[in-house]
C-alpha cells in the first residue's frame, strides 16, 4: 500500500484529512479472495485506534486488480504537494552509467557543512509512487534531523524492472557520496531509507553498497519493507495478516513487474530480492518496523533475525494490530506518532544525536 504507498492507496481508500487523496478508484490497491469471516471480525484483529481508518478500506477489498487499475491509478493526479518554504529544495538530475537513464532527485535540506544524510526511495508496490509526492514529508524530517534527504524518482515497473530502478537508485547514492562537500554533508554519516517498496530498494542499496565497496554507509532505515517475492506466491500469510490495504494478489503482481518474470520461483535472481542474498554479514545498522497485520509482517520478522544472526545491529518495532501504511493513514494517532517517533529516534542515534521522548 504504501505503496499503494501513503498516498496511492492509503490516502485514495481513505479519504482523511490526514492523507491527501490522489483519486477516486480506491478499490484497485487490494484485490482479495472475499473474506471467509465478517467485516466486524477483521477490524476486530485492528488496533482499536486504527480502526475508523480500516473501516473505508473494506469495501473496496473486492475491487479490480492492481493488474487492471495501476495506469489509472498512476493517472489520478492529485494537487501539487504544498511545499514547507523553510527547508530548501533542489531539482537535480544524476548520470546513471550504463543503458539505464538518467534519474531525477530531489535534493532537501542541502548546504551547511558536514550534516548527516539520508538517500531515500519512495513506495508504491514498485509500480506506483513518485519521489515529489514524499517532498514534504522529508522535509519536515530532514528539519527534524537537522540533515540532508535525496529522495529518487526511480522509474517504476514493469515499464522498467528491477535492472533499471536498482542501478538509479544506486548512482543517486553514489553522486551523494561523491558530491558530500558541495551538498554539506558528511560522508562517513549516510543512511538509506524507504517505506515499503521503497524500504526493498534500500535493503537492495545496503547490500550493493556493501559489496561495491565505494559508499559507506552508517544506517538503513526500513519501514515496513517490501523484501520477499515469495509472499503471496506460494506462501500464503496466516489469516488476517495481509488482509487490509496491500494484499497478496497486488504483491504478486508488483513483484513480477519488477521482476519481470514470475515471482516465488528458484530463478529468481537475488540481485532483486533482499531476502534472496545469502549473507547480510557487513551490512549497517538497521531499524525495521511494521505492523502485525501487515502483510510484511512475517518476511520484516524474518529479515531482522537474519541481520541479528549475522551481528548487524538490528532494532525491530512489530506495532499490534497495525495495517500497512497506517502511519501515515492515522498519522494523527497516538500509536502512529509512536512507531514516527522511534523510526527518527532510531535515526538520530545513527547520526550520533540525542533520542527524543
Amino acid at each position: 500500500m504504501i505503496e499503494l504507498t501513503r498516498r496511492d492507496i492509503g490516502r485514495a481508500a481513505l479519504s482523511t484529512a490526514a492523507v491527501a487523496a490522489i483519486g477516486l478508484d480506491t478499490r484497485a490497491s487490494a484485490q482479495s479472495p472475499a473474506p471467509a469471516v465478517s467485516d466486524e471480525a477483521l477490524l476486530a484483529t485492528v488496533n482499536p485506534e486504527l480502526r475508523e481508518y480500516a473501516r473505508p478500506m473494506l469495501a473496496w477489498r473486492e475491487g479490480p486488480p492492481l493488474s487492471q487499475t495501476y495506469r489509472n491509478i498512476r493517472g489520478q493526479a492529485g494537487t501539487p504537494p504544498q511545499l514547507a518554504g523553510d527547508v530548501p529544495v533542489e531539482t537535480r538530475v544524476v548520470r546513471v552509467p550504463g543503458p539505464a537513464a538518467d534519474v531525477t532527485v530531489y535534493v532537501i535540506n542541502a548546504g551547511g557543512e558536514n550534516r548527516p544524510a539520508i538517500l531515500h526511495t519512495h513506495g508504491g508496490g514498485y509500480v506506483l509512487g513518485d519521489a515529489r509526492g514524499e517532498i514534504p514529508g522529508k522535509q519536515a524530517l530532514a528539519k527534524a534531523l537537522d540533515c540532508v534527504i535525496v529522495t529518487v524518482d526511480y522509474a517504476l515497473a514493469p515499464e522498467a524492472t528491477y535492472r533499471v530502478s536498482v542501478e538509479q537508485n544506486y548512482a543517486a547514492l553514489k553522486w551523494l557520496h561523491d558530491n558530500a562537500t558541495s551538498l554539506g554533508v558528511d560522508r562517513a554519516n549516510i543512511a538509506v531509507m524507504g517505506e515499503s517498496a521503497g524500504g526493498g530498494h534500500a535493503a537492495l542499496l545496503a547490500i550493493a553498497a556493501r559489496d561495491r565497496g565505494e559508499v559507506p554507509l552508517a544506517f538503513q532505515c526500513l519501514v515496513y519493507p517490501m523484501l520477499d517475492d515469495r509472499t503471496g506466491s506460494g506462501r500464503t500469510p496466516t489469516w488476517p495478516i495481509g488482509q487490509l490495504a496491500w494484499d497478496a494478489p497486488a504483491n504478486r503482481f508488483g513483484w513480477q513487474s519488477f521482476l519481470g518474470q514470475q515471482p516465488g520461483t528458484s530463478r529468481v535472481p537475488a540481485a532483486a530480492v533482499p531476502v534472496r542474498t545469502t549473507s547480510l554479514a557487513g551490512l549497517p545498522p538497521a531499524f525495521i518496523g511494521v505492523g502485525s497485520i501487515d502483510l510484511f509482517v512475517d518476511e520484516d520478522v524474518a529479515y531482522a533475525r537474519r541481520l541479528i544472526d549475522a551481528a548487524v545491529p538490528t532494532e525491530l518495532h512489530v506495532v499490534p494490530g497495525a495495517f500497512h501504511g497506517f502511519d501515515s493513514a492515522a498519522a494523527g494517532t497516538s500509536i502512529a506518532r509512536q512507531f514516527t517517533l522511534a523510526k527518527t529516534n532510531a535515526l538520530r542515534r545513527a547520526f550520533g544525536k540525542a533520542a527524543e521522548g
